[in-house]
């Protein structure tokens, strides 16, 4: 792409992202305009073939869905697919006897370590809902205040971070609570146990209240007490990247820095 194109896309992006501050979305709003015509064409397709069926057209229960019929089969490019699997599959290699979890997504990463063993999670938002194997604490984690020193085996933080003290979540403003939360994360962590850990990075900023960009040199700083064990990354383009340098990726537009530290 060139230069001119590529800032033609920048400035669409921005544009499209200062409209849904207003509730419009671009994107759905065009695709619901070009796919009605062909939602149309096939309800009276169906509608004629179904007259004997037990299943006839009802225009009562129509449900019109637009957005699916040029979408992948899944959402495998994601940061969220790739690191989910990074951490999940080195904490089965690794059997803790425990795993503790601050903020990462429960139908993604959650649920993949349930399958093999219990987790507890730390979250500022409830959860109404009972799962076997799932201890949740509702708590806003920036401190872990009621966690001892050393006394984590395993732990892990995945795309949270990024949030905290922004306010998104109903947590209170300041600037300062993503150094606070990973310095209790490298406090609570037992010598010998491994923390997996993953936020934006790139070009480091704050997209408020949205989230944090971080340089990866940031998160090295914020972890100097703890051992890099590996890195990882879900570049610019969505492709996992294993065991690669952190320091390639500072001037990256928004990547998933995946960093497994040891104490």
């Amino acid at each position: 792409m060139s230069p001119a194109g590529g800032r033609a896309r920048g400035a669409l992006r921005q544009i499209s992202a200062a409209l849904q501050l207003v509730g419009i979305d671009v994107a759905r709003a065009y695709t619901c305009l070009v796919e009605t015509p062909y939602f149309v064409r096939t309800a009276i397709r169906y509608a004629r073939l179904a007259r004997k069926s037990p299943f006839p057209f009802q225009i009562s229960s129509v449900r019109p869905m637009l957005y699916d019929r040029h979408q992948q089969a899944g959402a495998i490019q994601s940061h969220y697919f790739f690191q989910d699997m990074w951490a999940a599959k080195k904490i089965h290699a690794i059997k803790p006897d425990r795993h503790v979890d601050v903020g990462s997504l429960i139908e993604g990463f959650v649920a993949h370590v349930l399958c093999f063993m219990p987790v507890e999670i730390i979250d500022i938002r409830p959860l109404r809902a009972q799962v076997p194997g799932l201890t949740v604490l509702q708590a806003d984690a920036t401190h872990l205040s009621n966690i001892p020193d050393n006394s984590v085996e395993s732990l892990s933080s995945l795309h949270a971070i990024e949030h905290f003290g922004l306010g998104r979540y109903g947590d209170p403003i300041d600037p300062d609570a993503c150094s606070h939360a990973m310095a209790a994360l490298a406090r609570v962590l037992r010598p010998g146990g491994r923390l997996y850990f993953s936020v934006p990075i790139g070009r480091q900023r704050v997209e408020f209240n949205s989230q944090r960009i971080f340089g990866p040199d940031k998160v090295l700083d914020a972890f100097s007490d703890l051992k890099l064990v590996s890195f990882s990354v879900v570049d610019d383009e969505c492709r996992f990247c294993e065991d690669v340098n952190p320091a390639a990726f500072g001037g990256a537009r928004y990547s998933c820095g995946l960093f497994e530290f040891t104490k």
